[in-house]
């Protein structure tokens, strides 16, 4: 398949063309052409059931690219969504606070890009996804959602922005002398709030941890920064979920879910969530 995908692209033909690891949503491939690099990303299949829009991932890393945040984008290919941007050398999984609050503020106070992220949404979709494919809720996830609606309450409205809400430390490059955020598939206008909560979670901060991100990215609701950590990990697992029933890899997803499920429950034990969620 890699070859005829290659071959509409590059009619011409490429030097070299090499698989990529890291992914477990996608299939990523280094691709030389003249001297050269570029990352040529082929969705893996139903991975609209995960809510993923190939148009909206296209519109927002062109938004990014245009800032410095995200590699050039060449082309984009339809109706299948291949994406290929400008490959990046690089260091991936090294990522501070204070330089990923720097890049997500000049992300949120970007231009709007097309597609929405609801987080809340989102988990609500997850599950009835998976229920419908036969996958069993875990025994804590109706506790779960009750907590998130009253998260929902308590975060009530916010003014949408433009936001990443994928940010492992693998989606971070330190390269050509600076960072850079790849991987958009999930993108979309949505709430700042969860995008800086996700960054948190996904890389392990601790409370000081937590003040420095929001120091760095000029401020934010300690409070609503700490109930957002939760629904982050609840949409993490949720995902993986409904990736046990439409996932071709070889992969432990039910684990995955378990184990998001038991930092959510380490989440909620904290006082500090006791507090924030009053």
């Amino acid at each position: 398949m890699i070859e005829q995908v290659i071959e509409r692209i590059w009619p011409l033909g490429v030097d070299s063309v090499e698989p990529l690891g890291g992914g477990m949503t996608n299939h990523n491939f280094k691709v030389q052409v003249g001297g050269q690099s570029f990352v040529l990303r082929v969705g893996g299949e139903n991975t609209e059931l995960l809510g993923i829009d190939r148009s909206v991932e296209h519109d927002a890393s062109l938004a990014a690219a245009a800032l410095g945040i995200a590699p050039e984008v060449i082309a984009f290919i339809g109706p299948e969504g291949y994406l290929v941007t400008r490959f990046v050398a690089g260091e991936s999984c090294r990522v501070s606070a204070p330089e990923a609050a720097r890049l997500l503020r000049r992300f949120h106070a970007g231009r709007a890009i097309s597609g929405r992220f609801d987080a809340f949404a989102v988990i609500e979709a997850y599950a009835a996804t998976a229920h419908a494919a036969g996958i069993v809720h875990p025994p804590g996830y109706a506790a779960a959602r009750r907590t998130a609606d009253r998260i929902a309450r308590r975060r009530g409205p916010f003014e949408a922005c433009p936001c990443h809400n994928d940010l492992l430390a693998a989606n971070f490059i330190h390269g050509d002398g600076r960072l850079w955020v790849v991987d958009w598939e999930y993108a979309g206008m949505g709430d700042p709030a969860f995008d800086l909560a996700n960054f948190a979670v996904n890389n392990g901060l601790d409370e000081a941890g937590d003040d420095e991100l929001l120091a760095a990215y000029g401020g934010g609701d300690p409070d609503v920064h700490v109930l957002m950590r939760y629904v982050s990990d609840l949409r993490e697992a949720m995902w993986g979920l409904v990736q046990q029933a439409i996932a071709k890899i070889e992969f432990d997803f039910a684990r995955y879910a378990d184990d998001h499920f038991a930092r959510l429950e380490q989440i909620a034990a904290e006082p500090r969530f006791g507090r924030a969620l009053r």
